[in-house]
């Protein structure tokens, strides 16, 4: 048995979970609603993502007979250093962070931050590679061959109006998707939308985004949205929401994964590569297309919502590879 193993091998813990720890002077009611608000300090989505990664973190620990809480820091380094060989850079810091929230949430101090995990991190990081795979975005003419591509009757209208005020909007999909017919208000100018809560607005501030007409009724996202939610007979709820074969709409809305379905649907019949495109495509299309059309970053960035100037460049840089490249000038 190696020195870590004998160091380390510890009991295996009663249940693969965590305890808030709460002053035992708070009444019971307080005490209940406390840790609602605990629960709700962080979006859904990374609730359910830490819970994915802290299991399998349990998991891993109880199959090597060591305990999980709290987690010695070679043992964690052992972990991620193993997690490397499959999953990307990103995933692996991401079951650190639900480590660490674990550890916070128990009243122990988080393991993540010493310095052989620091260490074993940024090996992984320069061995691995920390860019992001990213999807292709779909530019104003790959849209107009997606809507050319969509269905007859009440799906393909749907599509329609999904692509459409995605690309738009420039919204996330869980933006798009958590959409209610009350957030439209059409007026003259245009459609201006609602966005009552995003991933960067966990608070629920809110901001208002306008889409106006467009030229081309055909793909005019304004003119198409308000079609859907009259055919539709949408009065209240869910904006987009899933349609039986048989055409008939449902009160339940869709998914962030019904949205890349669609995309990569509508994408492979008009032509495109499908694998290279998902729901992401319409939120970074508009941007590309924008900035290749001369938008200005801040007007690209009310839109898109985007805090950081940093990722609205990368679009702007991505739409002027060929527009404004050097080696088109050397006379070759």
């Amino acid at each position: 048995m190696s020195s870590v193993d004998r160091r380390v091998e510890a009991e295996r813990p009663a249940q693969m979970g965590v305890a808030v720890t709460l002053a035992t002077a708070v009444s019971p009611p307080s005490l209940a609603q406390v840790r609602q608000y605990v629960g709700a300090s962080k979006a859904s989505n990374t609730v359910r993502g830490y819970r994915s990664d802290w299991h399998a973190f349990g998991a891993w620990c109880e199959s090597h007979g060591w305990r999980p809480l709290p987690a010695a820091p070679d043992i964690v380094a052992a972990f991620i250093a193993e997690c490397a060989g499959r999953l990307k850079s990103g995933s692996v810091q991401r079951r650190l962070n639900a480590i660490s929230e674990a550890h916070k949430a128990a009243g122990l101090a988080s393991p993540t931050r010493e310095p052989i995990i620091i260490n074993t991190l940024k090996g992984i990081r320069r061995t691995n590679g920390t860019a992001p795979a990213q999807k292709t975005a779909a530019l104003t003419d790959d849209i107009r061959a997606m809507v050319n591509a969509t269905d007859g009757g009440m799906i393909g209208l749907r599509d329609r109006a999904l692509i459409l005020i995605g690309f738009a909007s420039a919204f996330r999909r869980s933006e798009l998707v958590g959409l209610s017919v009350d957030d439209c208000a059409f007026g003259k100018d245009g459609l201006t939308i609602t966005l009552r809560r995003s991933k960067t607005d966990q608070e629920g501030v809110g901001r208002k985004i306008g889409i106006p007409y467009g030229s081309n009724p055909e793909t005019c996202p304004v003119r198409t949205l308000l079609e859907w939610i009259e055919q539709a007979g949408i009065s209240s709820g869910p904006l987009f929401r899933s349609i039986t074969r048989h055409g008939q709409v449902r009160p339940d809305g869709l998914s962030g994964v019904d949205v890349a379905r669609v995309v990569k649907k509508l994408a492979g019949r008009a032509g495109l590569d499908a694998v290279r495109y998902a729901g992401h495509s319409l939120r970074s299309g508009h941007a590309t297309s924008a900035a290749i059309n001369g938008a200005s970053e801040r007007s690209i960035m009310d839109q898109t919502g985007h805090r950081s100037v940093q990722m609205v460049r990368r679009y702007i840089r991505d739409a002027s590879l060929f527009r404004e490249n050097s080696a088109g000038k050397l006379g070759l």
